[in-house]
């Protein structure tokens, strides 16, 4: 487990990710309810005894201490089964003998295990990745069953309280968010106002941070099935063997599956990915958000709550949004036709849900005329008869269901939906026009609903099977979700400049000043004439961006909810967003007619590095004071979205400054909104890791300046993040939980206080001497950060260190890990965030989650660190990122660290230089500084049970180490010597699968 909050569960309830497992299962299911008779050979597994399992006192239960155990002993089984006993001996030891190392501060004993390794064949390399990196793949998941076995203990003990109202047991859950409400005197009219502001999109990405292959997550699902089906005290003798025979099976066959992909994902298959998500886990957990509102207002408000429609009242507070297929930047697999095939087949994936859930209403719905006592509600027999006259049923179910009227209607239904399917089925590369909206579709479910009610059936109408059909229908519509295309603003400006020169408007478009570049847009978009005629033909970057618009066209045509808005990268100035509308006025998607525009599209700022963060606010104040940007939002009902880069600030300007300048940027955006009464949603591009963002939910979003806290919020999902979140429906509908209830209390909080809100940074604003002491941080933290990464002689060194040219080429995505696709190798500008995150965490530096510390808080006076200690206790953000930094720091390990410096050492020049040292003086600073502040001993005494996952994993994911380092030096040397084609391609696999195993042990990537 990462050493971070889970997003799904608090720090001090998540479980220890790996204990030491049994060597042979003597109880039998008699003996123990929850113990399994023995899988086929397990004589000693690991040979570590059952005794050496630490429970007591550090907050592991039971269960999972069994489940890993469990699962341990029959990976040894099969690791014997299918590479013998030698290798399962030689993983042992290799473990006990970085185990010692650690317990024992003794750097000579994995200087013993790296040798034994160094003396090792590929083969044998091989297996021993395969061993451990199937190892961590089990420990996750049965950790992941903890988590759902604790939330579900907690909703048990919230039921069973003998006060209906008293406070529910599980904290962040929705029913807790509208309890606390309750509490504080709010009436229902109130909450529901609340509610009704909610607009929160998570946002699906293709970002290549998920490394394992859809056939090992499967593998992993399927353990995690099982292992709940043990977990059940109702399994009767049979069902737990025949469960206990299959996880064996699986085992076997997850440590036999090929952890790398053979080559790289195309568009298309992370497409597919997306949907995975979408229709499974997705697609059912959405509707449980809705009945948990309509419950806990039920709870708390009683009569008044059960007498309002809240069905009408709750609508749509969550939607879905997703990048796979249509996010242009940098990518140049996304092309115009990727992008009208995703938003076909989702459409198409969309058609097919729905059609489930209306056959399956059909069956249930079997009511008949004359039980009803011909009291069939007058608007559901007119609705009836209006589809009768539009759409030809077959004359047999006409007859069929004659004498049930809401079999009828959902007739009618399927047959309109069965011919929206044969019309896209009809025409492979068209996109039809709907003839039948979502909103129509809703309104007829909405209908039927309400005739169940007026029969005196309100329970089957809003709290059943056609209930949950209506959420979806308004949450996905035909569509699933709407896609965004992102595109950069380097090429805009490019082929904003080509078609200027072309209609000879502007020679040198590019040259201009800011104000006379604003001059000619402005002019363009106030001019009705196209810059280039029909079908001219243009080529290269301006032809890429113009099929972008020009699809975006076709598809808007079909359906206008498929494509939610435009996003541009990198933006830098008010000219960056101009030039994007510009270019849609030339595909027919803007227009300027006499002062009154109508606009198609949401152009939506993305503002990465730190300076742009700085500046973002003084951005959006100069577009809202345009009467021209005016015009553009009036036509888009007065809202504005901005998006915040979390990742390319981080790389930018470091750990401190980044999260110091992103949590500015928010306030001050928020404040822009409201001074210029802008309808505004900020979008938080938040990767996994703590360098890129990632962290708690929950959280984050308490943690939020309040200015900013309007109930509207857009978050990206990333890779292993859409796994992990979205892999088990039980850990998505606690991730989805946590957001819906940190964003309803925050819309209160905002609420409560209009008078100060412009003013306050957060519910316990600093003073200006706290934000200046903030604002002396976060530039120390920068210059440290950026010295380290300006030097000349960092590059060579970071390249030879850690394992970035393995990375560059590892098949995990279709997107390359430079936006300079082409060109030779990589630099620091060119890469993005993920690979370099990725890069420092494999060798156990972690460099982005916290470098910077020691320089940021080293030279505090004793009266600035009183004030520090202060603001841990009492300012969310601050201790939020304290925390942060101190989890990331306590998972950096530089004993291991320093056999990559040796590494890179044996690759540099004379006059090459090591950075190790100066990593290690700023941690060691940082350290110190950090325990002053929060008044502990060591950095993760807040945290015990997260401290002993971190002691327990370290002498797996040590070997794991050992082996990539030493993977690393037969590499450069086969490169050296010139090593034959076929021996590299094999270190490289090796190498591959190193990079699986050390993201599965740490939980994370990039």
């Amino acid at each position: 487990m990462r050493a971070g909050a889970h997003p799904v569960q608090d720090p001090q309830h998540t479980a220890l990710a790996l204990l030491s497992p049994a060597p042979r299962f003597s109880p039998t299911v008699n003996d123990v309810p929850d113990a399994p008779p023995p899988p086929p050979s397990p004589e000693h597994a690991y040979g570590v005894p059952i005794e050496d399992v630490e429970v007591a006192g550090t907050g592991v239960s039971a269960p999972l201490s069994r489940q890993i155990n469990l699962t341990g002993a029959m990976l040894g089984a099969a690791i014997r089964e299918q590479a013998g006993e030698d290798t399962l001996r030689l993983v042992e030891e290799l473990r006990q003998t970085c185990k010692r190392a650690a317990a024992e501060g003794d750097p000579d004993l994995r200087e013993e295990a790296a040798e034994r390794i160094a003396d090792l064949d590929l083969d044998e390399i091989t297996w021993l990745l395969r061993s451990y990196t199937a190892f961590f793949r089990l420990a996750n998941q049965a950790e992941q069953q903890e988590i759902i076995r604790i939330n579900r203990e907690r909703a048990r003990a919230g039921a069973n309280a003998s006060d209906g109202r008293s406070a529910p047991a599980r904290p962040e859950s929705i029913a807790d968010a509208v309890y606390q409400l309750y509490e504080e005197d709010h009436t229902l009219d109130e909450v529901l106002g609340f509610v009704d502001r909610l607009d929160i999109q998570p946002t699906l990405t293709a970002h290549p941070t998920e490394a394992r292959r859809q056939s090992v997550l499967q593998k992993q699902q399927h353990v995690g099935r099982l292992l709940r089906r043990l977990q059940s005290r109702e399994a009767m003798p049979e069902e737990r063997t025949e469960a206990q025979a299959d996880l064996y099976q699986q085992i076997a066959l997850l440590l036999g599956t090929d952890e790398v992909r053979a080559d790289r994902p195309t568009v298309r298959e992370e497409v597919g990915q997306g949907l995975y998500f979408l229709q499974r886990t997705i697609w059912e957990t959405v509707p449980r958000l809705h009945a948990d509102l309509r419950h806990a207002l039920t709870d708390c408000y009683g009569e008044k709550a059960r007498a309002a429609d809240l069905t009408d009242a709750i609508d749509v507070p969550l939607r879905y949004r997703s990048w796979i297929g249509s996010d242009r930047d940098g990518n140049p697999n996304v092309t115009a036709e990727v992008t009208r095939e995703t938003a076909r087949r989702q459409r198409a994936a969309a058609l097919r849900l729905h059609l489930d859930d209306l056959r399956a209403l059909r069956r249930e719905l079997s009511l008949s005329e004359r039980l009803l006592a011909g009291n069939v509600p007058a608007a559901l027999t007119d609705s009836i008869a209006e589809d009768a006259a539009a759409i030809d049923l077959p004359e047999k179910q006409r007859r069929q269901y004659d004498r049930e009227p809401f079999r009828l209607k959902l007739s009618y239904l399927i047959a309109r939906l069965e011919a929206m399917q044969a019309d896209l089925d009809e025409d492979e590369d068209a996109l039809p026009a709907l003839a039948y909206t979502s909103e129509q579709f809703a309104d007829d479910l909405k209908l039927l609903a309400d005739a169940l009610a007026e029969s005196g059936l309100g329970d089957a109408a809003y709290e059943g099977r056609l209930e949950d059909t209506l959420v979806r229908a308004r949450t996905f519509g035909f569509h699933l979700a709407a896609l965004d295309v992102r595109q950069h603003s380097g090429l805009h400006e490019e082929t904003v400049a080509t078609l200027l020169r072309r209609a000879g408007a502007e020679d040198d478009y590019a040259a201009l000043s800011e104000e006379d570049k604003l001059a000619v847009l402005k002019r363009e978009l106030q001019n009705p004439r196209p810059l280039a005629p029909a079908g001219a033909a243009l080529s290269g970057v301006p032809e890429r961006v113009m099929d972008a618009f020009d699809v975006i066209k076709e598809i808007h045509e079909a359906d206008e909810r498929i494509v939610g808005a435009y996003i541009v990268s990198m933006t830098h100035a008010t000219s960056d967003l101009l030039e994007p509308m510009l270019l849609a006025k030339e595909a027919g998607l803007w227009t300027w007619d006499d002062g009154n525009v109508d606009s198609a599209l949401n152009f939506v700022p993305l503002f990465e590095t730190i300076d742009d963060l700085a500046a973002a606010d003084d951005r959006m104040a100069e577009l809202y004071t345009d009467d021209l940007y005016a015009a553009h939002l009036e036509a888009r009902e007065g809202f504005q979205e901005i998006m915040l880069g979390y990742s390319d600030s981080n790389k930018d300007g470091g750990y401190w400054t980044a999260n110091w300048a992103l949590h500015r940027a928010i306030g001050a955006l928020g404040r822009v909104c409201r001074e210029h009464d802008v309808d505004g949603r900020l979008f938080h591009g938040r990767g996994g890791t703590v360098g890129r963002g990632g962290g708690h939910a929950h959280e984050a979003i308490r943690a939020m300046p309040r200015s900013a806290q309007n109930g509207r919020i857009r978050f990206t999902e990333q890779g292993e993040v859409i796994s992990f979140r979205y892999g088990l429906g039980e850990i998505a509908h606690r991730h989805l939980e946590q957001i819906t209830s940190a964003v309803l209390l925050s819309t209160a909080e905002a609420e409560r206080s209009p008078d100060d809100r412009l003013v306050q940074e957060t519910v316990s604003a600093p003073t200006a001497d706290d934000a200046a002491l903030l604002d002396d941080i976060a530039q120390r933290g920068r210059a440290a950060y950026r010295a380290l990464i300006d030097d000349e002689a960092l590059w060579p060194w970071y390249t030879a260190a850690t394992p970035i040219e393995h990375i560059s080429h590892l098949p995990i995505a279709s997107r390359p890990v430079s936006r300079a696709s082409g060109s030779e190798g990589i630099d620091f500008e060119d890469m993005r965030a993920i690979p370099w995150v990725f890069s420092w965490t494999q060798p156990r530096y972690i460099v982005p989650g916290w470098y910077g510390t020691g320089a940021a808080l080293a030279e505090l006076s004793s009266d600035e660190t009183q004030r520090l200690s202060e603001l841990y206790e009492e300012w969310t953000f601050f201790r939020a990122v304290t925390d942060s930094a101190r989890r990331e720091m306590a998972r950096a390990r530089f004993a291991i660290a320093r056999h990559y410096d040796e590494l890179a050492e044996e690759a540099l020049p004379e006059d090459g230089r090591s950075f190790h040292e100066t990593i290690k003086g700023d941690y060691d600073a940082g350290r110190e500084a950090l325990l002053e502040i929060t008044g502990q001993e060591a950095l993760m005494d807040h945290a015990p049970v997260l401290k002993k996952s971190i002691a327990l994993r370290n002498p797996y994911t040590d070997v794991l180490n050992l082996l990539q380092v030493e993977l690393m030096r037969r590499f450069r040397r086969a490169e050296g010597d010139g090593g034959s084609e076929e021996q590299r391609t094999r270190l490289r696999q090796a190498l591959f699968l190193s990079l699986n195993g050390l993201a599965a042990a740490m939980q994370s990537t990039g």
